[in-house]
């Protein structure tokens, strides 16, 4: 079994996950708000549970350092893998609209763009592995779009600043489980290089690495990217975590705000139309003042 963009297998699981969503929203479309909630809670914990589970499957198992860095939560999806069964039977907004637009955003490119599987050097050996990749992201799309769909919760366009609130602090949440990693031992953080990076940076956490970070860090304002004190004063670096808090606004809340209005579209028609009728109210006013 190879994945590459548009082969076979690339088709099959694509076909396969949307298969598994639509397989458990028929099942599930006409219970009782309480099974369709317990049961979306038991595949979040399912999913945690497999996270671990993977100790015992290649590469991981046959690569203590590999095993050692990612059965931790390094990056976005695994740090929503963890997250994700609190924050749903959580009452707050905010951390559910992170995981319905994250989980979907998140979990749909992964299925689209299935690259952590197109770049295993032995994918024969690591079959099962590609099942655990499949199976994690798809339920972090599934479980949050099912939940809307649902109406175990109603994500609104007003709360979307709060977006990108949420996900710096599941970036701060993975910051925190690298740097305990390398505090105890586990993995090094980086060399005797100041500037390197030095470690799995799928999140971009540490500065940019790719063509992707790059773009992203022409949002980030000068003083986040420059080393204000010591030898290296003036040079570029980029500051962990911070870096990445202006890039965030700027880029994720017009995301979030399109992805919510595919839910709250309604709300936000009823609010647009409310104020042109202010508007015009206002407008009426004056105009009578006037004369």
């Amino acid at each position: 079994m190879e994945i590459q963009l548009f082969n076979f297998w690339y088709f099959v699981w694509l076909a396969l996950c949307i298969g598994a969503f639509f397989g458990l929203y028929f099942l599930l479309k006409n219970k009782t708000e309480q099974t369709k909630k317990w049961t979306l809670f038991s595949i979040l914990v399912f999913a945690l549970v497999l996270h671990f589970l993977k100790c015992f499957i290649p590469p991981y198992s046959t690569d203590q350092s590999r095993l050692y860095r990612d059965i931790w939560f390094v990056n976005i999806c695994g740090a929503n893998i963890f997250l994700f069964p609190f924050i749903f039977l959580s009452k707050n907004k905010a951390a559910k609209d992170y995981m319905v637009i994250f989980g979907i955003i998140s979990g749909i490119v992964s299925v689209l763009y299935p690259l952590e599987p197109i770049k295993k050097v032995d994918q024969a050996a690591e079959w099962l592995d590609i099942v655990r990749f499949y199976i994690h992201h798809s339920i972090l799309w599934i479980v949050p779009l099912l939940t809307v769909i649902f109406k175990l919760h109603e994500i609104s366009y007003k709360r979307v600043w709060q977006v990108p609130g949420s996900l710096l602090l599941v970036m701060l949440f993975i910051m925190l489980n690298q740097i305990f990693q390398s505090e105890l031992g586990f993995v090094p953080l980086r060399g005797d290089d100041f500037f390197a990076i030095g470690y799995k940076n799928t999140s971009y956490i540490w500065g940019p690495d790719d063509a992707i970070g790059n773009i992203i860090a022409l949002f980030c304002p000068k003083i986040f990217k420059t080393v204000p004190a010591g030898e290296f004063a003036g040079q570029t670096k980029y500051w962990p975590w911070f870096w990445m808090i202006v890039p965030a606004y700027i880029i994720i809340t017009p995301l979030a705000f399109i992805v919510t209005l595919v839910f709250d579209h309604k709300s936000f028609k009823a609010d647009v139309q409310a104020f042109k009728e202010k508007c015009k109210t206002r407008r009426s006013v004056d105009k009578s003042k006037g004369e």
